[in-house]
């Protein structure tokens, strides 16, 4: 048996609170000082936090190695589960062709950058992170961006700073499945019990990041027009952001976490469709009035599959090979929309409270303790360390199902279907250690009593708590590049602070993921995809001056929010 102790170390809060930050200290210094590798960082990282554990807070070394392999499986299963098998489907449009007619249907909307901002960046780019995140969008969106005339610069700035608002939901809601068990895991509240977490957490930060979503295709249409963009192009972006933003609190309460942004996306764009057909701006920005170089398109040739946690922008038919959109039937560009509405149909389907139900049960979903590990709080309470085997219902492996129907109406040979499987998991490896072992150490820094320390220690702050919370969650995603990972660093701290400083472990933990979607755009990944997307590698500090002003602007917002959202002013938003 071992008894997490929150003054392990000299019997001192705020020297256990320190040592604690070791391990985290460690994975900034090397991932935003020393510029290492994100897999090789989380590898010494964890090494760290384990010997931490063990020799400074009396961790027994095989439950230490237990938690770590505990969180490293987790790490896998359900997370990368999901990211992998929803990169494979993009990478099918990809290999198919269709992605390029996807780009394609795009372009015909309107010959007007600014709403090509919109469109493009901020609701296709919502449907990227939807089904894949880690990078992806900011990838994309960028070489489509360019291949419609923006400049590199202004195309990357628009891209990172449209890939804020999906975030929290992105990958199929994979940081908010990531935060459920690690709050449920710390937390005695019913909202954040097994059962209830990930729907309670949705449906918080379906309360947040909405706001977000009101005022960034306005930033977008000043991004690439200043004030007259803003004059001329406000209705568009008003309407965008509306739609977007009523569609994500809608479905993140009352529908499905998962399908947040996959609904919000094509809501969004959708509007924006029905709306340029009747209306115009009084002026339209093209890109030869705008001074777009066009050359740029060509600067690298055909663009290989990058990013920064392996992800990938299209090469030839799926990226920035055209230069005019071609004549595309009906047919194939519903094609090209299929493996969308596929996965809508899919989790729809599974999101039917008999469906869920029934799935939940053996032999499709097993729950069992995880061997090795005995451990109760500093109350003595035992310390729940069960994992959860949901091989069908869990949405990689309906991901699964939905790529192999996708595969016959995209007409792939099974062949192909399997090589390009194979090649998503090379094109991902980096990712997958990453990932992995950054779940291990969190877990190491949870079931060890590292976080319940830190959480104490912040606790001291009272009521001002609140206002320090989405700037944690912001910090772990600056330096991670990952919402996921930030909540799996910093999920458990949120909740334990609130509990102790009288606040509510809802409305904090989901505060660690809203505040987190801001850091992505400053982070050294996501520069790192954007200046090798445009040809500007190795120049990553002229993007990062050109977006580290909103991301703080944006910041401050999301702080005073949920500072509102903690106090009788807002806290009717809090479920």
């Amino acid at each position: 048996m071992f008894q997490q102790d929150p003054k392990a170390v000299a019997d001192s809060l705020a020297l256990s609170a320190l040592c604690a930050l070791i391990p985290l200290g460690v994975l900034f210094l090397m991932l935003g000082g020393l510029k290492i590798r994100a897999w090789i960082s989380g590898l010494v990282s964890l090494l760290v936090a384990l010997v931490v554990a063990v020799a400074l807070f009396g961790m027994p070394f095989g439950q230490g190695i237990s938690a770590a392999l505990d969180g490293g499986l987790f790490g896998f299963f359900p997370i990368l589960w999901i990211v992998i098998n929803a990169v494979w489907i993009y990478n099918l449009t990809v290999d198919s062709g269709h992605f390029a007619v996807l780009r394609r249907s795009f372009e015909k909307v309107s010959p007007d950058q600014r709403i090509q901002a919109i469109i493009i960046a901020f609701c296709f780019g919502a449907l990227l992170e939807a089904l894949a995140g880690f990078g992806t969008p900011v990838a994309i969106c960028v070489v489509m961006l360019m291949s419609l005339g923006f400049k590199p610069v202004k195309a990357a700035t628009v891209a990172l700073v449209a890939n804020t608002a999906p975030v929290a939901f992105g990958a199929l809601a994979i940081p908010i499945v990531t935060l459920a068990p690690i709050a449920s895991g710390v937390s005695n509240d019913p909202r954040l019990s097994d059962a209830n977490a990930l729907h309670t957490l949705g449906s918080m930060v379906g309360r947040q990041t909405p706001l977000l979503a009101l005022v960034v295709p306005l930033i977008l249409v000043f991004i690439v027009d200043g004030r007259r963009g803003v004059r001329q192009t406000w209705v568009p972006a008003l309407l965008a952001g509306t739609v977007f933003a009523v569609a994500q609190y809608v479905t993140a309460n009352f529908i499905s976490v998962q399908l947040t942004d996959i609904v919000a996306s094509l809501l969004g764009a959708g509007s924006l469709v029905l709306l340029v057909r009747v209306w115009q701006p009084s002026e339209v920005l093209t890109a030869e009035q705008a001074g777009s170089e066009q050359e740029v398109e060509e600067r690298s040739g055909s663009r290989s599959r990058t990013s920064g946690a392996g992800v990938a922008t299209a090469t030839g038919t799926g990226g920035s090979g055209s230069t005019a959109p071609a004549a595309d039937d009906r047919t194939e560009v519903l094609r090209a929309y299929a493996p969308y509405l596929v996965i809508i149909v899919i989790f729809s389907i599974t999101n039917i409270p008999a469906v869920v139900d029934f799935l939940a049960k053996e032999p499709f979903t097993y729950l069992f303790d995880w061997p090795g590990l005995d451990i109760t709080n500093s109350a003595g309470d035992p310390v729940l360390t069960q994992f959860k085997l949901n091989w069908l219902p869990a949405a990689g492996t309906m991901l699964v199902i939905a790529g192999l129907i996708s595969m016959v109406i995209l007409k792939v040979k099974p062949g192909q279907a399997l090589k390009t499987y194979g090649a998503t998991y090379v094109e991902l490896s980096s990712a997958i250690i990453t990932v992995m072992a950054v779940l291990a150490l969190a877990y190491v820094m949870n079931l060890s009593g590292q976080t319940a320390s830190l959480g104490a220690w912040l606790a001291g702050t009272g009521g001002v708590f609140a206002i320090l919370s989405p700037i944690l969650g912001w910090i772990g995603t600056a330096v991670t590049g990952s919402d996921t990972s930030s909540n799996s660093l910093f999920g458990a701290l949120q909740v334990q602070a609130a509990d102790k400083a009288g606040l509510d472990p809802v409305l904090m933990a989901a505060a660690n993921s809203s505040g987190g979607v801001l850091g992505k755009m400053v982070s050294p990944q996501n520069l790192a995809i954007a200046a090798a997307a445009v040809g500007m590698a190795g120049q990553e500090g002229v993007i990062f001056r050109k977006v580290i002003g909103w991301s703080l602007l944006l910041l401050v917002l999301m702080c005073v929010i949920v500072g509102l959202q903690a106090t009788p002013v807002l806290s009717w938003m809090v479920p």
